[in-house]
């Protein structure tokens, strides 16, 4: 089975990358490997990946569409987990032309590719848990609007779900999009905060806590959101379960939001150390608390999380450790 899989060497992508190579699935990997945060790091997981002879890999833009066409040109592909996108709520906000770019264009991209494929099961791709916006009935469900984005990233993820929608409507392309929830552990993103928050409580610097710490996160450990991926991808919807098109749209979370401020005291504890802390109003564009509902996942998956962040945070500070010799 050939899995064509976008943002392979993303953090989320690598991590699924390896459990499909594991089953011994063979995985077409294609990432741009932008500078939006360190390439050592995307190469470094792809060297990680480089290993397993039935991984390929194309350094590609995903919006652009011929070379795209040219890298799958004659693979006959099972299904497709469409990860790449350009990441991070604050950095829409500065440079909005990249999220059009990658999160829209790519999208059509990915669409047109699954189009065209005769046989393929199903395209599984990612959302985010930004699309809910300025909501504040907790917790977030799939069952509420999401027309109401405070970011251009939330935009165009509310945007991919009805880009989808459309597809699976018009072509009976089996369809599943995830709505990621605060994704943390080893290989994590430098643009988010345990990242930052190890980082720099390491080197001795304050750590900024936005809102005043008056924030709660559904943090979620990415062996758990992988699960959820491969679940999704090895279940496609059929079109009597939706009683129009083939799409679905799911959560996956930790169902736990916790406290920012127990977050840091959980992290101070793994790395022996207290943090500086300074205290900043909110971030335009961010939201104050996330809350994932699973119970639509539950059912229709059989997804529990089962990684806790009391045992996910120090699982990500010894794998820091390691891969900076500290």
């Amino acid at each position: 089975m050939t899995v064509l899989l976008t943002g392979a060497a993303g953090f989320i992508g690598f991590h699924t990358a390896q459990r499909l190579l594991d089953r011994g699935e063979r995985v077409v990997g294609v990432d741009n490997l932008n500078p939006y945060y360190t390439p050592a790091l995307k190469h470094d997981r792809l060297a990680q990946l480089a290993a397993h002879p039935n991984f390929t890999f194309h350094q590609i833009n995903i919006a652009d569409r011929a070379a795209m066409e040219t890298a799958v040109g004659g693979l006959k592909l099972t299904s497709i987990i469409h990860l790449a996108a350009q990441a991070g709520v604050r950095n829409s906000i500065e440079n909005p032309f990249a999220y059009v770019e990658a999160n829209l264009v790519g999208h059509m991209v990915v669409l047109e590719l699954a189009r065209q494929q005769d046989g393929l099961d199903h395209l599984v791709y990612a959302s985010s848990s930004s699309v809910y916006g300025g909501n504040t009935q907790l917790p977030f469900s799939e069952r509420d609007r999401v027309d109401n984005p405070v970011s251009l990233y939330a935009a165009t993820k509310i945007s991919n779900e009805l880009l989808s929608q459309s597809y699976a409507h018009l072509y009976g392309i089996p369809q599943t999009g995830l709505r990621f929830f605060t994704v943390y552990g080893p290989w994590g993103r430098p643009d988010m905060a345990l990242w930052l928050f190890t980082e720099a409580i390491l080197a001795g610097r304050p750590i900024k806590v936005f809102n005043h710490g008056d924030m709660r996160r559904d943090f979620t450990y990415v062996d758990d959101i992988v699960t959820g991926v491969l679940a999704a991808r090895d279940n496609p919807p059929e079109p009597e379960e939706t009683a129009a098109a083939p799409h679905r749209v799911f959560n996956i979370g930790n169902n736990q939001p916790e406290e920012l401020l127990h977050m840091i005291e959980l992290l101070e504890g793994a790395l022996g150390r207290k943090a500086e802390r300074i205290l900043e109003p909110m971030q335009p564009g961010d939201v104050k608390e996330t809350y994932a509902d699973l119970t639509a996942i539950r059912r229709d998956l059989g997804f529990q999380p089962t990684t806790a962040i009391a045992v996910g945070i120090p699982k990500f500070v010894s794998w820091y450790r390691d891969y900076h010799n500290i």
